[in-house]
């Protein structure tokens, strides 16, 4: 059985939170701040010849949002077993 407590949905309310934040702000490194470089990136050669300012936008980001999305996912049921709040 759950604890539901106020303590407790206030630790797995302050887990999640937080989680939330550093996701969000690994998506704005990714998704606005690489890009936004990504023209002095691109004196850096990688893969071929491929400018690493061109990589990042491509495909890096590709992959770092996938590797976000299973992070936070398998971070955040962590969360809900810790705290009796899983499916």
């Amino acid at each position: 059985m759950a604890d539901n407590s106020a303590q407790n949905r206030a630790e797995h309310w302050r887990k999640t939170r937080n989680l939330t934040f550093v996701i969000m702000a690994l998506w704005v490194l990714f998704g606005i701040i690489i890009p936004y470089y990504a023209d002095a990136l691109n004196s850096v050669k990688i893969f071929g010849g491929f400018p690493l300012g061109y990589w990042f936008c491509v495909q890096g980001s590709l992959i770092a949002f996938a590797l976000l999305i299973w992070f936070q996912n398998w971070r955040q049921d962590s969360i809900d077993d810790e705290h009796g709040v899983n499916d």
